[in-house]
């Protein structure tokens, strides 16, 4: 298994220089790869390969106009084009989107490989620069003296923060002891989670609390003229802003999910549609701060290294108009109503608590019937209760 440590970097004066223009020639070798890729399959219908990419790297070194790129190192350059490679692989095979163009204004990075890099009594020593780059440790009971990474990333976030990345191989995890508990967890925007037991975990609105200073920052920004140090110095200002934002959603996500983790042997949640959902206008600043993108992507690697299950559940599972009772299935449920009544057994739910209950239940099933459920493994469940023949029965609820 990969683990990554990110630390913040502290480079002087020297290596801030070499790291930028690391930078700058990294983006300059994926956006001239990514234009010639472009304009290959456009005109020629003919996909580039990586050795076709790499010969590229190497005359564009020897002309007088890109000589500058030889006083990097090359590392970073050649693993620039693996990842864009890669991109374009995942992108063919739809599981991702086109590879975009990399901007100066965004994050910056650069990957280092074992060949421009080497540790050192804990100390971190880059190709192209003399003294070690200072970085604060934050893992106590990790030796860093017995560190030895695979892969060392180089970045610097758009408020002008250093980071270190390292990527080490460590041997798997031993499973956390069996709690005998499962939970299913619906998501929402009222409270952040209802669980199947009842217990409501509410949003704390990272970015509704900060709004109102992040849009005083954006108009001091707008106001200072393009180009400008005042205007940098603004941009920065904004970047401290989104990142505290992103800093406070980030630490709330990592502590329900890892409470989560701990509690249950089995989590059920539902398969939402984050990017069609923010199409509401009036509900997609609302859903973007909730993060439940990042909220189930943290749920499924902590349960692979904790030796626990997920359960994806089908986003066209009626898990709110479904009685958790008597599996009595309504015909039309409005967002507006937060309390039904089961017209069949005449049970009392609350929509949220009673979606859970259902979530819960539709894992369950299919972990019960093994339908390629293993431990650490991502499954996906479309209904909990076509596990024998129900007639089909539609009401109205009962306010």
């Amino acid at each position: 298994m990969r683990r990554a440590y990110k630390c913040r970097a502290y480079p002087d004066r020297e290596q801030a220089a070499m790291l930028s223009r690391t930078f700058g020639c990294v983006r300059l070798v994926w956006n001239k790869t990514l234009a010639e890729r472009h304009r290959r399959y456009h005109a020629e219908g003919k996909r580039l390969s990586y050795k076709e990419t790499d010969a590229a790297l190497t005359r564009w070194k020897r002309t007088e106009e890109l000589a500058f790129l030889s006083e990097v190192s090359s590392v970073p350059l050649q693993q620039t084009l693996r990842h864009q490679h890669t991109a374009f692989a995942n992108f063919f095979a739809g599981r991702s989107r086109y590879p975009r163009f990399k901007s100066r204004n965004g994050r910056q990075s650069a990957h280092y490989t074992r060949s421009a890099f080497r540790m050192r009594d804990g100390n971190l020593y880059l190709a192209k620069t003399t003294t070690p780059l200072e970085f604060v440790w934050s893992w106590p009971d990790i030796d860093i003296t017995t560190l030895n990474p695979t892969m060392v990333i180089i970045s610097r976030e758009p408020d002008g923060r250093w980071y270190v990345t390292f990527a080490v191989d460590t041997d798997d995890p031993v499973p956390e002891p069996e709690t005998g508990h499962t939970v299913g967890v619906d998501l929402g925007v009222k409270d952040f989670a209802v669980t199947s037991d009842g217990e409501r975990i509410a949003n704390p609105r990272h970015l509704e609390r900060k709004a109102r200073n992040l849009a005083r920052y954006q108009r001091m920004m707008a106001r200072k003229q393009r180009g400008s140090v005042n205007r940098r110095k603004a941009k920065q200002r904004v970047a401290r802003a989104h990142r505290k934002v992103h800093n406070t959603r980030q630490d709330f996500l990592h502590r329900t999910s890892t409470r989560l983790v701990r509690s249950a042997d089995v989590i059920a949640v539902e398969d939402l549609a984050v990017k069609n959902m923010v199409g509401n206008k009036r509900l997609a600043r609302v859903i973007s701060d909730c993060g439940w993108g990042e909220f189930r992507r943290q749920l499924e690697y902590k349960t692979e290294r904790a030796g626990k299950t997920l359960v994806v559940v089908d986003r066209w599972y009626p898990s709110s108009k479904t009685c958790s009772y008597c599996g009595h299935l309504l015909g039309h449920l409005k967002l507006s109503v937060r309390a039904w009544t089961c017209p069949n057994c005449r049970t009392r739910h609350d929509r949220d608590h009673n979606a859970a209950k259902n979530i819960l239940a539709a894992g369950l099933a299919v972990a019960a019937c093994g339908a390629d459920v293993r431990r650490g493994e991502l499954a996906r469940a479309r209904s909990a209760t076509k596990q024998e023949t129900q007639p089909a029965r539609v009401g109205t609820p009962r306010l």
